[in-house]
């Protein structure tokens, strides 16, 4: 006698083999299809959200160039009405799903297909531990930033500058000399960052490694030279008087033996803060512009987390010395000469030791600090005419008068 067989058992296989014809049917059917409609260029179509984020169709037709629009709105109208047994638009349906689940275009560019909730679009320059528990890796989050461009002949000076920052502080060194390990002998040191590269200054440190979602965790990010004095400074007490006057952008005084520049960083002995200055005759055309306001130099200079998000954009990728910066630093706070401006109860000297102009290259007869300086006013003139060919054109395409533009204390101190 056979063995009984249950009817089941026969219509299974019948109905898989149908099952895969059908679907390859239905992919050259589909393809097909697609094919023979006319390209039509939409720009996006917002699906529910309960059912897909915006897609972004120019994306699929650029990725996929053989199929049409027409014919993944086709699929989507079939996907919506619950219709899928069609199998000339099977195979579009099944691209949808598997490419566009997730596709937000409010995500940062290149992570439209992340859930936003494992996006970390910003970091920071906390040292981690290679074991134990993320969550129990910092005792303390600094919520400061003070970076120094050094080179090994200033180690002592820097080394009693450090001492003046708390553990609210990280300390980040931009060596230009590539030499980092001679550091070690100061315990500060291996708690420091230091990084590396030959012969740059620190603006070309800044604009490569201070993007502003890298130091978004930071309160204050002070930028600073080697050759600054910082026995009279507190750096903790200088952040106090920054917020109590509403310093977005701002720098210690410097003591009147320090090397000077321009009367309004020099420190005042009857404020705490000033914002403007007299300078010499004829510097001041308008009394709310640099360099009699709105003025800090680029020597000492220290950035709000805001000013600086605005700052990073304006430094200009190759001018690495940043020559007329201090004279724009004004266009990323309003108003400027309220925002800007010279700490008097905390002060520095600026001893005026030109360790990076050593850095450069002796030429026809000149001495390498020459080559730097006649780099540095390059720039100056450079960024000045990038800055305001830049405003001109958007003023002009905004169909507004740009001739205002030529009137700028900057062009009357470099004539």
């Amino acid at each position: 006698m056979g063995a009984p067989i249950r009817s089941g058992n026969i219509g299974r296989p019948t109905e898989t083999m149908r099952l895969i014809i059908s679907t390859f049917v239905g992919v050259v059917v589909g393809f097909f299809l697609g094919i023979s409609f006319p390209t039509i260029t939409l720009t996006k179509i917002n699906l529910p959200s309960s059912i897909f984020p915006s897609i972004d169709l120019t994306y699929i037709e650029d990725k996929y160039s053989g199929l049409s629009t027409q014919a993944l709105l086709n699929a989507w109208t079939t996907l919506k009405s619950g219709s899928y047994n069609d199998t000339k638009v099977y195979p579009l349906l099944l691209l949808l799903f598997s490419l566009f689940i997730i596709w937000i275009p409010t995500n940062p560019r290149g992570a439209e297909r992340l859930p936003p909730d494992i996006i970390e679009s910003q970091s920071d320059f906390y040292l981690r531990r290679l074991w134990g528990i993320p969550s129990e890796d910092l005792t303390i989050k600094p919520k400061y930033l003070v970076t120094f461009t050094v080179g090994i002949n200033q180690k002592k000076n820097i080394d009693k500058a450090v001492r003046k920052f708390s553990e609210n502080f990280t300390i980040l060194l931009f060596h230009y000399d590539g030499r980092t390990s001679e550091w070690e002998e100061f315990e500060w040191s291996k708690r420091a960052i230091h990084m590396s590269a030959r012969k740059q200054t620190k603006w070309w440190y800044a604009k490569r490694f201070l993007h502003p979602d890298i130091v978004a965790a930071y309160d204050y990010i002070f930028i600073w030279d080697e050759d600054l004095g910082l026995d009279n400074f507190n750096a903790e007490k200088y952040i106090k008087l920054a917020r109590k006057h509403g310093l977005e952008i701002s720098q210690p005084g410097l003591q009147q033996n320090s090397e000077l520049t321009w009367e309004m960083t020099k420190k005042r002995d009857d404020s705490e803060v000033h914002k403007k200055t007299k300078e010499r005759n004829g510097w001041c055309g308008d009394p709310h512009l640099p360099p009699c306001a709105a003025f800090v130099e680029i020597m000492a200079p220290v950035f709000s987390r805001d000013a600086w998000r605005c700052v990073w954009y304006m430094i200009q990728n190759d001018l690495v010395h940043g020559w007329g910066l201090d004279f724009a630093l004004r266009k990323c706070v309003e108003p400027a000469h309220e925002k800007i401006g010279v700490i008097d109860g905390q002060w520095i000297v600026h001893q005026g030791v030109p360790t990076l102009g050593s850095q450069g290259k002796a030429d026809a007869g000149r001495s390498p600090w020459q080559g730097v300086r006649e780099r540095c006013n390059r720039e100056w003139a450079i960024f000045q005419d990038r800055l305001k060919n830049a405003e001109k054109t958007y003023l002009e395409a905004a169909g507004i008068d740009a001739s205002s533009l030529e009137s700028d204390n900057q062009k009357r101190i470099r004539e």
